[in-house]
């Protein structure tokens, strides 16, 4: 290991770039050994010019991609220099300048879009050996440094809860039964349907025998803070239930760390459809799974309806 491999976290920034710098890299020869003029740097730029198919300000380009305006003006120019795209004035704003693809801008992308297919799919593999869900890591990352910047998170010197999700081992069991148990008793006075008490008093019989999970959210203290289950309906099919998150914990990402252990599960097993079933009284985890791209269908006929259930949503992994 290098020095900064060896700095653990506080080298992250660093090796990120890195990645990327030699990911570039590696871009910038593959399009020099097929013979075509084009740097991987340009690739948000030029892409977001291709998709807009009208010309852009400088403005629209940086806040699409949200790179800094020196970097994107810098872009443009090289683009320009290539003769892949024009700049002219904005008839709508005087300090602003238009950008859009010349003709010969626009014959770039048929030589581009099967160098990028093949690339794609390679960075999926590079990516997703380190990782099942290597993607859904960024946005998380991004998200929460949009929500919570660095720099505000140090000076601030709060340091949230560290918070781990572990799978199902016996001693955790009884977090299990008496968690999710009162819960489903306070949302169904105290009606457990059949299904409930079998899963509450045998988990591991109703999850685990038939090729499901059952994770947990634990704190530094190790204490349970939240549990979901994940059932298996067929060979590439899951459905997730018994989410459960203690009330004291909620509003810290736990619920979304769950779901998201049962999507990384899925993608490991080759699963290709994640399903979830739930009441009209939940709106604010309604909102969660619609964020998650969770949308609203009937129910498979593998699944086991609830008498309760009011609303059946399914993900396309």
């Amino acid at each position: 290991m290098n020095t900064i491999s060896k700095t653990g976290y506080l080298g992250g920034a660093t090796r990120l770039r890195r990645i990327g710098e030699k990911l570039q890299a590696e871009g910038d020869k593959i399009y020099s050994d097929l013979g075509i003029n084009f740097k991987a740097s340009w690739f948000a730029t030029y892409h977001t010019l291709v998709q807009a198919n009208k010309p852009l300000t400088m403005q629209e380009i940086t806040a699409s991609i949200d790179f800094t305006h020196i970097t994107v003006k810098n872009i443009v120019r090289e683009l320009e220099e290539n003769g892949y795209v024009k700049i002219k004035p904005n008839p709508n704003d005087a300090r602003s300048k238009h950008v859009s693809l010349t003709v010969k801008g626009k014959n770039l992308l048929a030589k581009l879009q099967p160098v990028w297919k093949s690339i794609a799919f390679n960075l999926r593999m590079l990516l997703t050996s380190a990782h099942p869900n290597f993607i859904a890591i960024i946005d998380r990352v991004e998200k929460e440094m949009e929500q919570r910047p660095l720099r505000q998170r140090v000076l601030q010197q709060q340091a949230p809860e560290q918070i781990t999700v572990c799978d199902y081992r016996p001693s955790l069991k009884p977090y299990f039964t008496d968690l999710v148990g009162a819960w489903l008793k306070h949302l169904l006075n105290g009606k457990l349907e059949k299904e409930d008490t079998l899963a509450l008093e045998h988990p591991e019989k109703v999850y685990l025998k038939t090729g499901g999970f059952i994770f947990f959210a634990q704190n530094a203290a190790q204490q349970v803070l939240g549990c979901v289950a994940l059932k298996r309906l067929n060979e590439h099919t899951f459905e997730f239930c018994k989410l459960y998150v203690h009330p004291e914990a909620r509003k810290q990402g736990i619920a979304t760390r769950l779901i998201e252990r049962c999507i990384d599960r899925c993608r490991e097993n080759a699963a290709n459809e994640l399903w979830l079933q739930t009441t009209n009284s939940m709106p604010e985890a309604h909102r969660l799974y619609d964020s998650l791209g969770f949308k609203d269908t009937a129910a498979p006929p593998e699944m086991l309806v609830l008498n309760r259930t009011q609303k059946i949503m399914r993900l396309h992994l």
